[in-house]
């Protein structure tokens, strides 16, 4: 053979070897070879014959080449080669090409066999996986491309052999950070097959930080305008988060979701887009989807709706929605995007809403989608985007199931532009018959249980000709039909049909008044009772189905308000006609039904052609829900049907005195809380006001100590002199010294009066709030635990005033006796005023002792001035309290607010007494440093062994006075 001469190196004589002998030689050769030159050689020469001899050199060289890997680990450019050798044998991308059609299945199963050879032995897979740590590129990505087969071959089995695997996971990881594109790019072709289908190799991935360098490549090749690389970051993303709530999450919580932002990002040309771009965008679309799929728990999905409202996303989306020159398929994947990021979101729903169309004038994004709705000529897959739009913007929408519909009310009809329902009934009563089912269902979406709605849509009347009296809607609806086979459509008369009795069952369900309404018209029971009794072909008994439904419905919500409807007299018109049994089978033909049950999957309208649009996701639900109940109703006599409207009665009361409850329940919860608030408020308050005043004490306690100190010199510049002159001239200045005192002392007695006739105003509120607390009916019995803490509250209050006046009546005693001593203190200075002419002190002494007494003297106004201060602070924060107070009597609810404040208010008085005392200590001391003597508090506990002893101190004194006057 030719390939022969090529290793030999010249042409040959003889008869030539064939393939699999050559490669018996060549496996030979490498297994008992001691060169490595010559292993090599022969590697390559597999290498070069894989392709060819795919089969033989897997079957005699697999085994060799793997101990290749093990063994010759020190030189890359033999591992290279057995792994590429590997890849070929193992891999069907190769031949995908060459191979004919009928061979294909062929093929895969040859590379599916011998990977499962491959794999059979777990310890090849985890030394593949070392040497794919090795940076070599001969190595590192030809062990990428053979991990990527292995996986596309035996994904399952290779999966749960890498997952086991110690960091096996980490380490394929880190091809995403390595600097050769090539190794990067089939690293992220790797991850795809990696985490397909393995929602335990998706977490571990995810938390290896890929979400970020995912990203960050789409970053840098240039998002929606780069390459193949962007498409294969994208596919790895979608692996990632489709079915997988984990990783969902995480995405969310990492900020990732105002990473996407700016892939959306259009001009105002947005023509001559190429494949690429268009693939990626479109891709990038369904990863949005992935998000915010009707699939995912609701909490998940709302977290991540709300996400992309606030980061820009929704507004990004409707940009695109908006802009012209955008392809087809781009456009209605948008539509779909933006029905699902807004589907079930009030705050999304609301800003679509708001988006008008860059028209002139402008219009309302939902008004622009529904014209090309009901518009033939628009595609179909485009049409469907558009209804699944307006059911995501309706689904748990209220307020936009109330602006849809107040457009077809009378008093809202605006002639000069468009409105949505003026669309919807355009495509309800066209000869499309697509448009008729399209506008039908968006109409019944509207109306999804919207019982008000239903009532207000009965209003509407229609023209139809003119000189002819309107129609209601819901008339001529039924009218539509009751002649859909003589009104000439384009598409199928059964469509139509379908879609009408969609309609008109969500309409009748739940909602009496529309039942009494369909009723009314005397042509639609007989019309009903006649299609479910034909026999028609299988496309009709779709129909029949619902017209069973529909007087079904009429039956189970009938009110029994008209006579010749009632729901006795309609069984037994069914029985007659068509028979019970044949009523429940027609019945049953709807859930029977293949496009039903395709229906009921998912959420999404998707039809493979416009004939398969049969049924709505929503109205499956509402079949599932009535037709076991209908059924039952049929079978039920008149005396059961009685009971049964009693027990719904009884129901309906027992319902309302719930709610009842439920809202007195929920005002006082909301008072509670507004109660607990003010609490922690004045709370708060308080201890502010408690650090306030520790340290206005700690400063008067600096004061006192600075008083003290001036005490003491000045005590001893007196014994320094030692002259009785000086001891009269300071007694010259406390005669006007004491009576500024005496004046200070009368001024804290009518403080002091004026406190305790606050005081007892204070007592008089907490008596007349705890009389009205012991007024309170049964009524609030929900309350008293909550007040219970306030009454406690208040009783503590009243025992800290019975302190506060214990400790008044102390003060006031006190006050008393210094009055008696300043009064001796008088007579003492009158004595002492005839010698005051006699006295002899030198000049420079007497001026520093009158110095310092000023200064002294200055201090103490000033204290006295910050006291007098601090009194009118206490006047203000009192007539506050007055004012709070004639709130709480008027307010028992707010008693515990009220009780705080009042404690606060306690609260600064023993402030106030506080530094009460601690002035009239001050002045005690001062009159003590003037010579007069005063009885302390401790004094008068210690006895009278303390008085004796500060009577004997006062006579030495007077001995020492008058021995000094002598030698004077």
């Amino acid at each position: 053979m030719n390939f022969l001469r090529g290793v030999m190196g010249g042409p040959s004589a003889g008869p030539q070897p064939s393939g699999a002998d050559t490669i018996q030689k060549l496996c030979d050769r490498v297994a008992s070879s001691t060169l490595l030159d010559d292993r090599r050689d022969a590697v390559r020469a597999l290498k070069s014959l894989s392709k060819k001899y795919r089969l033989e050199v897997g079957i005699q060289a697999m085994e060799h080449l793997i101990h290749v890997l093990q063994t010759d680990r020190s030189d890359s450019e033999i591992i290279g080669y057995a792994l590429d050798t590997l890849y070929n044998v193992i891999s069907n991308d190769l031949e995908e090409e060459e191979q004919e059609e009928n061979s294909a299945k062929q093929v895969d199963d040859l590379g599916s066999q011998f990977t499962e050879i491959f794999i059979k032995q777990q310890e090849n897979v985890t030394l593949l996986l070392t040497l794919v740590e090795e940076f070599d590129f001969h190595v590192r990505w030809p062990g990428v491309k053979l991990l990527t087969s292995l996986l596309k071959q035996q994904g399952p089995q290779v999966q749960q052999i890498i997952l086991v695997s110690p960091m096996g996971v980490s380490r394929l990881m880190d091809l995403l950070a390595d600097s050769r594109e090539v190794i990067r790019n089939d690293g992220v072709l790797l991850l795809q097959q990696l985490t397909k289908s393995n929602a335990a190799i998706q977490k571990i991935v995810a938390f290896e930080n890929a979400f970020e360098r995912l990203l960050d490549i789409i970053t840098e090749e240039g998002n929606s305008d780069g390459g193949i690389v962007v498409e294969d970051c994208l596919l790895l993303l979608q692996n990632l988060l489709k079915n997988n709530n984990s990783n969902q999450n995480f995405f969310k919580e990492g900020s990732y979701i105002q990473r996407m932002k700016p892939w959306f990002e259009v001009g105002d040309d947005n023509c001559g887009w190429s494949a690429q771009k268009v693939t990626n965008l479109h891709l990038m679309l369904q990863l949005v989807r992935v998000l915010v799929s009707p699939t995912n728990p609701p909490g998940a999905t709302s977290s991540c709706q709300k996400a992309m409202f606030h980061c820009g996303l929704l507004q990004q989306l409707c940009t695109i929605l908006m802009a012209t020159g955008v392809p087809a398929d781009i456009l209605t994947e948008t539509i779909n995007t933006v029905s699902e990021v807004i589907r079930g979101c009030q705050t999304n729903q609301d800003y679509f809403a708001s988006v008008n169309a860059p028209s002139n004038p402008p219009r309302p994004a939902i008004v622009v989608l529904l014209m090309s709705m009901v518009n033939e000529r628009q595609p179909f897959v485009l049409r469907c985007a558009v209804l699944y739009c307006f059911q995501c913007f309706l689904y748990k929408n209220q307020k936009g199931q109330g602006e849809i519909v107040s457009t077809l009310l009378p008093s809202t009809i605006d002639g000069n532009s468009v409105s949505a329902g003026q669309l919807l009934c355009g495509g309800l009563f066209s000869t499309d018959s697509l448009s008729n089912w399209c506008a039908a269902v968006a109409l019944a979406h509207a109306l999804q249980e919207n019982g008000t709605l239903k009532e207000q849509l009965l209003r509407v009347q229609l023209a139809t000709s003119i000189g002819n009296p309107p129609v209601s809607l819901l008339q001529q609806c039924t009218n539509i039909l009751s002649q859909g086979d003589k009104i000439d459509r384009r598409g199928s008369k059964v469509q139509t049909r379908v879609g009408l009795l969609m309609l008109l069952c969500t309409w009748l369900s739940n909602c009496s008044i529309a039942v009494t309404h369909f009723l009314h018209n005397p042509a639609n029971v007989p019309f009903l009772t006649g299609q479910i009794a034909e026999n028609l072909g299988e496309e009709e008994q779709l129909v029949q189905g619902l017209c069973a439904l529909l007087l079904g419905i009429s039956i189970y919500y009938n009110d029994n308000s008209l006579e010749n409807y009632r729901k006795e007299k309609l069984k037994q018109l069914i029985e007659k006609r068509i028979g019970r049994e044949n009523f429940i089978e027609k019945l049953g033909f709807i859930s029977k039904h293949e496009l039903y049950s395709r229906a009921a999957q998912k959420p999404q309208p998707s039809f493979s052609s416009p004939d398969h649009m049969m049924f709505d996701h929503e109205f499956t639900k509402l079949v599932k829900e009535l037709e076991g109940v209908i059924s039952k109703a049929i079978y039920k006599s008149s005396e059961e049907d009685k009971k049964e409207e009693e027990v719904k009665k009884t129901l309906e009361q027992h319902d309302n005195i719930v709610t009842h409850y439920k809202k007195v329940i929920r005002e006082q919860d909301q008072e509670l809380e507004e109660l607990k608030q003010r609490i922690s408020t004045l709370t708060s308050q308080n201890e502010q006001l408690q650090a306030t005043v520790t340290q206005q004490v700690s400063q008067i306690q600096q004061h006192k100590d600075q008083y003290n100190l001036l005490k003491v010199q000045l005590g001893k510049d007196t014994q320094h002199h030692n002259s009785h002159g000086d001891t009269l001239q300071m007694n010259g200045i406390q005669t006007e010294e004491v009576s500024k005192l005496k004046e200070e002392l009368e001024e804290w007695k009518n403080k002091h009066e004026l406190l305790q006739g606050q005081l007892k105003e204070k007592d008089s509120v907490i008596e007349k709030l705890n009389s009205s607390q012991l007024e309170m009916g049964a009524t609030e019995q929900s309350l008293q635990t909550s007040r219970f803490g306030g009454l406690e509250h208040s009783n503590e209050l009243q025992k800290e005033l019975e302190m506060l006046r214990s400790q008044l009546q102390l003060q006031a005693a006190e006050i008393s006796k210094l009055q008696m001593e300043n009064q001796k203190l008088q007579v003492m200075n009158t004595a002492a005023d005839p010698m005051l002419g006699d006295s002899g002190a030198p000049a420079a002494t007497s001026s520093e002792l009158e110095a310092r007494l000023e200064q002294e003297i200055k201090e103490l106004k000033s204290q006295v001035k910050a006291l007098s201060e601090e009194k009118e602070s206490l006047k203000q924060q009192l007539d506050s309290s007055t004012s709070t107070v004639a709130i709480l009597q008027d307010k028992n609810s707010r008693l515990e607010r009220e009780v705080a404040e009042s404690k606060k208010e306690q609260d600064d008085l023993l402030v106030l007494l506080a530094d009460q005392d601690q002035k009239i200590s001050a002045q005690k001391m001062k009159l003590k440093d003037f010579g007069v003597a005063v009885e302390d508090e401790d004094d008068t506990e210690s006895g009278d062994q303390g008085d004796e002893d500060e009577d004997g101190d006062e006579e030495e004194q007077d001995e020492n006075a008058a021995v000094c006057y002598q030698e004077n």
